[in-house]
């Protein structure tokens, strides 16, 4: 695609000096964590923690101390080797968290506890058994408490978005005059709309004793799936911190996602007229990051950092990209860190996608053959979710891409041991009627079938991506293996799947071997001519 300006380099790169800093606050660590589904080591925590300084938070939320002593020693080790961003911890109104969290935060170059305490009706009644001067009381002692512990203190009113406006002010006024320097009110159940967050914000501002004096902070969940939305609204509204995780993670539907804050205060910083520290280019790598640290992966059409969110098959919009950029995208995926906008060819896209794809692969088709290689195509794409640089090439060179073969695979055996070796054995047929047996010792049993695959069939294969996950459910379930390598300058793909994920690797490395193969079929593998 031939690169054009974007509509929205202007507000890409570098920051409005006129413009009010929005403050990142980064729950992954702790209401992201806490999530099923979502638990880190110790050392993944870590990782995690130099991930989100390098991206540019201000404030990292590293944990709740006094839950286990675990958590505890996530949070000192955080503190103790960050040196960016202001090191957080997660404490109730009670004594023994706050003092567990100054023990924690001790070593921090710059140091905070969030004290919390819930201030709706529903909870008052129901959770704490306290009147409305009970909370006020324990919320400004704890807040004296925790001041000589820590370089700052902030108070969030549990259920912020379900409490009564006056009592929230109280609340609120009396945590500012007790000392604490930031003011959250959470939509703790992601209840609230846009325009009622905004609304509370605007009032809470307003009437606030000392609101000039501290920073107000959203938190919003996504139970109805309007945590971006409300965190968005609540800073149009005055709100100078938005708590958020990476990739939405967090209690029940999650969090008001960080990524996609950060990427909508960037785009429309016009409308907005704020700015983030954010080094934009470093978000989809810390979401990958993430992702490889819970073993959750996020869904394709997320938005920012997803696999969709660059990628284009529509024929209508892929023919507006190659015209200009900005006709289908408000922002580049280089601004997030994701590489280029992909034109995916798929049964959708239309004949200058795939002219454009072909003549980058080196392939000149004149208008004649276009037609014929522009039906043969359509035909394919009927059949596949997507269509590969391989099948694209083979159906310019006139070849059969769903050919299956030459080789196909007869027999596989591994063997693996803890803290050694792992050995595999493989039997396969030609079509020239020839069977081969081959073995190999590799790192794993993954990388041995790889090594006796490529012994047998003589083909060189450099794995440069591989990635294994499930296509149906159950003690039976089918796993698909994706396999990517390099050979002969070039990238190959192959997929392969089987209740077994080692069988799958072999069929997915076969489906590269085959492919390498019959693009030429006058040169037998060396495996072959030794038959």
């Amino acid at each position: 695609m031939n690169p054009q300006d974007h509509p929205n380099d202007e507000n890409s790169d570098v920051g409005d000096a006129t413009a009010e800093r929005v403050r990142i606050f980064d729950t992954t660590l702790r209401d992201g964590e806490q999530a099923p589904g979502f638990s880190m080591d110790r050392r993944a925590k870590l990782r995690m923690a130099h991930a989100l300084e390098g991206l540019g938070v201000d404030i990292i939320e590293a944990g709740f101390p006094s839950a286990s002593p675990d958590d505890f020693g996530s949070v000192a080790e955080i503190a103790r080797v960050l040196r960016g961003p202001t090191v957080c911890g997660l404490a109730r109104c009670h004594d023994n968290d706050i003092a567990a969290c100054g023990r924690a935060l001790q070593a921090a170059r710059h140091s905070r506890i969030h004290l919390f305490l819930s201030t709706s009706p529903l909870h008052r009644e129901h959770k704490l058994g306290m009147s409305k001067q009970q909370v006020i009381d324990a919320a400004c002692a704890a807040i004296e408490r925790a001041r000589g512990l820590c370089h700052e203190v902030e108070f969030s009113a549990e259920d912020a978005l379900r409490t009564e406006r006056d009592f929230l002010v109280e609340v609120f006024s009396a945590a500012a005059a007790a000392g604490a320097t930031t003011l959250n009110a959470p939509d703790t159940v992601g209840y609230t709309t846009p325009t009622e967050i905004a609304d509370l914000f605007t009032y809470l501002r307003r009437h606030v004793r000392g609101a000039d004096q501290v920073i107000f902070s959203t938190h919003c969940h996504d139970d109805l799936g309007m945590a971006v939305a409300n965190s968005l609204a609540a800073v149009g509204a005055g709100a100078r911190q938005v708590e958020c995780t990476i990739n939405g993670i967090g209690e029940r539907a999650g969090n008001a996602s960080m990524e996609e804050v950060v990427m909508a205060l960037r785009v429309r910083r016009p409308y907005f007229g704020v700015q983030t520290g954010i080094e934009t280019r470093r978000l989809y790598p810390t979401s990958r990051l993430l992702t490889q640290l819970t073993g959750q992966s996020v869904a394709r059409n997320k938005a920012v950092v997803g696999e969709n969110a660059f990628a284009h098959e529509s024929g209508i919009h892929q023919h507006g990209m190659l015209k200009h950029r900005g006709t289908y995208e408000i922002m580049r995926p280089q601004d997030v860190g994701m590489g280029e906008t992909r034109l995916v060819l798929g049964k959708h896209s239309g004949r200058h996608a795939l002219r454009q794809r072909l003549q980058s692969m080196g392939h000149e088709v004149d208008e004649a053959a276009m037609d014929s290689v522009f039906a043969r195509f359509k035909a394919l794409a009927d059949k596949k979710r997507e269509i590969h640089d391989e099948d694209l090439e083979a159906i310019a060179l006139g070849l059969d891409p769903e050919a299956i073969g030459p080789w196909r695979l007869v027999q596989l055996n591994t063997n693996s041991h803890m803290g050694g070796s792992a050995s595999a054995s493989v039997k396969l047929a030609h079509d020239n009627g020839h069977e081969i047996g081959e073995a190999a010792i590799g790192d794993g049993p993954v990388d041995a079938v790889l090594r006796a695959i490529e012994r047998a069939t003589g083909t060189t294969l450099d794995v440069t991506q591989f990635q294994v996950r499930a296509v149906s459910e159950g003690g039976d379930a089918q796993g698909q293996a994706q396999l990517t390598a390099r050979h002969a300058e070039r990238d190959w793909r192959g997929n392969g799947v089987s209740t077994d994920i080692i069988e799958a690797t072999a069929h997915a490395a076969l489906a590269i071997v085959n492919r390498i193969e019959r693009r030429a079929p006058a040169t037998p593998p060396a495996a072959v001519a030794r038959l």
